[in-house]
């Protein structure tokens, strides 16, 4: 992959009725959750949009339950969904390994210091 400054993503906030469709379609799992990537970097079809990174897919119904449980705001729980995506999308997996998950948590935790000092981010 190039400089990451080179592409591009989109970002879908859909709920849970339909991000259950989607986790039930493409990834085979029952019910809602909270966010999804599809990244578009690799497989067979990567070379058609060569720049676009992928899709993120957020449940507001979820990240709204979630935000409410952990006793945070919306927008940002919103923010940890949208960055745990984005990481999905670069590679980062939890679900392989106890020590790629904490590669994962602490890139999130990077990214979202430097999301609330609003500092630019210029890699990942």
């Amino acid at each position: 992959m190039g400089s990451r400054d080179d592409y591009e993503l989109s970002i879908t906030i859909v709920n849970d009725v339909e991000i259950e469709s989607l986790n039930r379609d493409y990834l085979n799992r029952d019910g809602p959750t909270n966010v999804i990537s599809f990244p578009m970097c690799d497989g067979d079809f990567s070379e058609i949009s060569p720049h676009l990174l992928g899709d993120v897919v957020i449940s507001i119904d979820t990240a709204i339950r979630e935000g409410e449980h952990a006793g945070i705001k919306t927008d940002e729980r919103l923010s940890q969904l949208l960055v745990h995506g984005i990481l999905h999308l670069f590679g980062y997996d939890h679900d392989t390994s106890p020590n790629e998950e904490k590669k994962m948590t602490t890139k999130s935790i990077e990214l979202l210091r430097l999301i609330e000092n609003n500092t630019e981010l210029d890699y990942f």
